[in-house]
């Protein structure tokens, strides 16, 4: 019985130290080998650092990479766009090439929602019909239309023809001129307001009083006076077109030239609302009409009447104003002059002492000026004087100054130029006018 025991002692010694064994060889190195620790941490430690350095250095190649592949991406898109740009436009060249060309035409009337009667530009008159996508409403008697060459359908609507003449007209820059910039004439500048800007830009206020606003308005006075200077501030100082009309460029040599040029001149305005039609020196269309005369006398009058025409037909004008000047008011023609077609007349006069110290403090505001200068002394000797004259004084002080090799002007400069001017002013004659024109 002793064997067996003994036996059973041993095969459990034997089976623990397999186990502690096996349990030694689990250990990590570092808890199995404690003598080798030290050494094995820093040749870790560089193994890491290097290997990071690796990687950083192969995450800044694949940066640089990066960016030269989105550089190219970028540029070959840009050169992809212009490709088809280019590829865009030779094919438009390309079918404008083979495209077949079409007749302009003028729509005489409508003959009900699908058809219409159209006079083409060579002649013949054809009922035809329009294009879906063209808005019918704007198919008006004489409205100019684009026909297709072989079914003659109408294609687009073009706008009203413009002479060149008028489209010069609007294209003309009145300049920036502020009301302030016009000196010795608030009532003028205020009559003129009411009359021009006030309809155009609150219509509302004469349709609650009950009134019709004024359609146009005349400016009258001795040359100089500042009559073309308003309507320029007018233009610069209200949001609206600025047809500048100069009355003897419209006469022409052919018979109803003129005419027709006044018709496109009022058409374009009332297409192109809010506008206003300055026509200087209107004397030179506007003159009394008599029985005798020339066949260029009766082309002027004929001028003359599709102007009255214009002024006070069947059609209205809308937010179109006119405002006329001339310096001879008494040569003009009285169905020109009567309300209804110039309601107001506004006197532009020679300006008195007061509005002449106006005028020469703003013509001498940006002159260089050195010491004092005695504007009442200047004012004083310019009686008489315009304002174009009160310019001229400027003028000629700056140029006094010029022979004294002087960048500044002083006071003497001033009375030598308004002494100069004082002599030729006794070569101009003095304009006469009717004391009564004007005042009902």
């Amino acid at each position: 019985m002793q064997k067996p025991n003994q036996g059973g002692k041993e095969h459990f010694w034997l089976s623990s130290a397999f186990s502690e064994g096996r349990e030694r060889r689990k250990l990590p190195p570092q808890a199995s080998s404690p003598s080798l620790a030290p050494a094995a941490v820093p040749q870790m430690e560089g193994e890491d650092a290097a290997r990071r350095r690796t990687v950083s250095s192969e995450y800044r190649k694949k940066l640089l990479q990066y960016k030269e592949l989105e550089t190219r991406v970028r540029t070959v898109r840009e050169s992809l766009r212009a490709s088809k740009k280019e590829f865009a436009k030779t094919e438009d060249d390309l079918k404008s090439l083979q495209s077949v060309g079409q007749i302009i035409g003028e729509v005489l009337r409508p003959l009900d929602n699908e058809r219409l009667i159209v006079k083409a530009s060579s002649g013949p008159r054809y009922v035809v019909g329009c294009r879906s996508k063209v808005d019918k409403e704007k198919l008006t008697a004489g409205t100019r239309v684009v026909l297709d060459m072989t079914t003659l359908t109408i294609m687009r609507a073009l706008p009203r023809e413009v002479d060149p003449v008028v489209y010069n007209m609007l294209h003309e820059d009145p300049g920036n001129v502020s009301y302030s910039a016009v000196g010795g004439l608030s009532d003028q500048i205020r009559e003129l307001r009411e009359s021009i800007e006030l309809p155009l830009m609150n219509p509302e206020l004469f349709q609650r009083v009950g009134i019709k606003p004024p359609k146009g308005v005349l400016l009258y006075g001795p040359p100089g006076t500042g009559k073309t200077l308003l309507a320029r501030a007018i233009a610069s100082n209200i949001d609206a077109n600025f047809l500048k009309v100069v009355s003897s460029a419209i006469i022409d040599k052919y018979i109803g030239e003129s005419a027709r040029l006044i018709r496109e001149m009022f058409g374009y305005a009332r297409d192109h609302q809010p506008c206003i039609i300055f026509m200087d020196e209107i004397d030179a269309i506007g003159g009394r009409r008599f029985s005798e005369g020339t066949s260029a006398d009766r082309e002027i009058q004929r001028t003359l009447m599709e102007l009255l025409n214009q002024l006070d037909g069947f059609d209205q004008l809308g937010k179109v104003k006119m405002i006329m000047a001339t310096n001879r008011p008494d040569v003009l023609d009285p169905a020109l002059l009567r309300p209804g077609r110039l309601d107001r007349k506004i006197e532009i006069p020679l300006p008195n002492e007061q509005a002449r110290m106006e005028i020469l403090k703003i013509h001498a505001a940006g002159i260089a000026k050195h010491g004092e200068i005695d504007y009442e002394a200047v004012v004083k000797l310019a009686e008489g004087f315009n304002g174009a004259d009160l310019r001229n004084v400027c003028t000629e002080a700056g140029m006094s100054a010029i022979r004294a090799e002087r960048d500044y002007v002083i006071h003497e400069d001033f009375m030598k130029a308004v002494r100069k001017l004082n002599e030729a002013k006794k070569l101009e004659s003095s304009a006469h006018y009717n004391a009564d024109f004007g005042k009902d």
